[in-house]
């Protein structure tokens, strides 16, 4: 056979079980839950700052980032909610190189994928424990977001993903904010596809079990720019490129029109500085324009303690492995700029 079955893993239900969420720690997810609802429902007018690392590598060093959230979160709570990314799982477009750490819990040794199961759900767990924050991760595997789906606060379905069957029905059975890249292509008609599909109720097949979900109404739009066939990155953070999603949202009937800009990847040509001008500009549209302003509900930012990004192995603590990040001191003060400028 091409595939060898190394050993059968445990399900989701008996990992939880193993590693269980207290009552505290699951009222704090369903209170953030519910906060981040109003804000892309239109109740709250708090911006959205989904912020972190590319990729989870390393537990302490993530706990210690998000620690460094907590107190900044703290200065700008009347304006800000902070989603952290403890992003578990990195797609790769040759599916080469360093896949997470759900397949490699430590980057340097082989994989093993009970042990990164194990090592994920005790991460989220922990920065839920010493912070006080539900995070972010990529649903990059659909099966394994049950793995999860007690501790998390927000899901994204990525660039190459967002075209997968599975994925939009998944989300549709999903009860907290997913937000859909547009596809790396940039067709936006494939990302409001998307959303259409998660709000909308399905029956389908999950994890074995015949499944029928109620649709999710808080499925929204991740704009992360695109690859034109030159193989260049284009950006669509633009002023025009809001309004045009806002008019193709005003077509649709959508529940609940919203966006988040991703102000790396093709946005940024993945040139991490730029992410400070990109989340200025941004904001300098939202007071343009009120639909836009509407539309906008915040900003996904990449990044970590150290600016950049490093190799696997040469071990700087707080620095990425993967895309490279805004270190930071920087970060902290582009947020606090954010807040001023809201």
């Amino acid at each position: 056979m091409s595939m060898n079955f190394e050993r059968k893993l445990p399900i989701p239900q008996d990992v939880k079980e193993q590693y269980p969420l207290s009552d505290e720690l699951a009222k704090t997810v369903e209170s953030r839950a519910a906060e981040l609802k109003d804000i892309f429902t239109g109740k709250s007018d708090k911006f959205v700052l989904i912020i972190g690392p590319c990729s989870a590598d390393n537990e302490d060093s993530v706990i210690d980032y998000i620690s460094r959230l907590r107190k900044v979160q703290q200065k700008v709570a009347d304006k800000i909610f902070i989603v952290p990314r403890i992003y578990t799982n990195k797609p790769r477009t040759t599916s080469d190189g360093y896949k997470g750490m759900l397949h490699q819990p430590n980057p340097n040794e082989k994989p093993d994928m009970y042990k990164g199961i194990v090592a994920i759900r005790e991460l989220h767990m922990r920065a839920l424990k010493e912070t006080g924050f539900s995070c972010a991760d990529e649903m990059l595997y659909p099966e394994n977001y049950r793995y999860l789906s007690d501790v998390l606060g927000y899901v994204a379905i990525g660039a190459r993903s967002v075209e997968n069957q599975q994925h939009r029905l998944v989300s549709s059975g999903l009860d907290i904010p997913v937000g859909m890249k547009n596809p790396t292509s940039g067709d936006i008609s494939v990302m409001m596809n998307s959303i259409t599909a998660a709000q909308h109720k399905h029956t389908f097949i999950y994890r074995g079990w015949e499944v029928h979900s109620d649709g999710n109404p808080y499925a929204h739009a991740i704009l992360r720019g695109y690859v034109n066939r030159h193989g260049q990155s284009m950006p669509n953070y633009h002023f025009e490129d809001l309004l045009h999603l806002a008019e193709c949202y005003s077509e649709s009937g959508l529940a609940n029109p919203s966006v988040i800009v991703d102000t790396n990847h093709a946005n940024s040509g993945k040139k991490y500085l730029e992410q400070i001008r990109i989340a200025k500009e941004v904001l300098h549209s939202c007071r343009h324009d009120a639909q836009v302003k509407k539309l906008v509900k915040g900003l996904m930012i990449e990044s970590y303690i150290e600016d950049g990004a490093q190799k696997i192995g040469e071990g700087i603590y707080g620095k990425s492995i993967t895309d490279p990040c805004l270190g930071f001191e920087k970060s902290e003060r582009l947020i606090y700029d954010i807040a001023e400028l809201l």
